[in-house]
């Protein structure tokens, strides 16, 4: 029986000059409001031995719209802001239930640079995606095509360490089954082989590995050089 499931997308794009500053600023934005909600939840607990709820930490953020201090945060998009928000959220009841670490403050260096929109922070039409506060559309590599008549739920965008900007998008795919063969075929795993099949096929080992094992020995070559304690080890 067919179902309905999330599927995301990712993609390369290439933002202009302009939609690069708006974003960084959005990146930096998310991650203040992140930290200044953890430290007012981590205070009240220790200070007051209350918790703060997500209600709360929104009117915090409008707050501090207003001061003069953060005013700067209005100036962005506030879904993402409210996403930050979500986010801490779902981090401290995975800390209850006990299936997660008690959260940490993201760091300007070694946090991932993403910004998460939802259907009110962007516009989807005609196969083109204008994310709030931008007059113009991403320029997005459409690498493979989205599911037919699909419609973006949540889109989210991300710098990695090399520069390069991405956007992954979150829709809703119907995937239906395989019809049912009678055919049947045995899978034996091998070593010369990767696996021989039942009908006498034999399936060729590619063998990624060796590259890997390579770069392996060299690094451990070269760390067999540096002494032990050194900044360089």
């Amino acid at each position: 029986m067919a179902q309905i499931v999330k599927r995301a997308y990712k993609y390369r794009f290439h933002p202009t000059p302009e939609q690069a500053v708006e974003l960084a600023r959005t990146f930096g934005c998310v991650r203040l409001v992140y930290n200044k909600a953890l430290e007012e939840r981590t205070r009240a607990y220790r200070l007051e031995g209350r918790g703060v709820s997500y209600a709360e930490s929104s009117a915090l953020l409008t707050a501090w719209k207003r001061s003069a201090e953060l005013r700067f945060l209005g100036e962005v998009s506030c879904v993402p802001l409210q996403q930050a928000l979500r986010h801490l959220q779902a981090a401290f009841a995975a800390f209850f239930a006990k299936r997660a670490r008690y959260p940490v403050f993201k760091s300007r260096k070694k946090s991932r640079l993403s910004a998460e929109y939802t259907r009110s922070g962007f516009r989807w039409r005609d196969g083109s995606l204008t994310l709030a506060k931008m007059d113009e559309p991403l320029d997005i590599v459409w690498s493979r095509p989205l599911p037919e008549g699909a419609r973006p739920s949540t889109v989210t965008v991300s710098k990695d360490a090399a520069g390069r900007w991405f956007v992954s998008i979150l829709v809703e795919e119907m995937i239906s089954p395989l019809p049912p063969v009678a055919q049947v075929v045995g899978v034996d795993a091998g070593i010369t082989a990767l696996v021989t099949l039942s009908s006498g096929e034999k399936i060729v080992n590619p063998r990624h590995e060796r590259a890997d094992r390579r770069k392996l020995a060299r690094a451990q070559r070269a760390l067999a050089r540096k002494e032990k304690g050194s900044n360089n080890r």
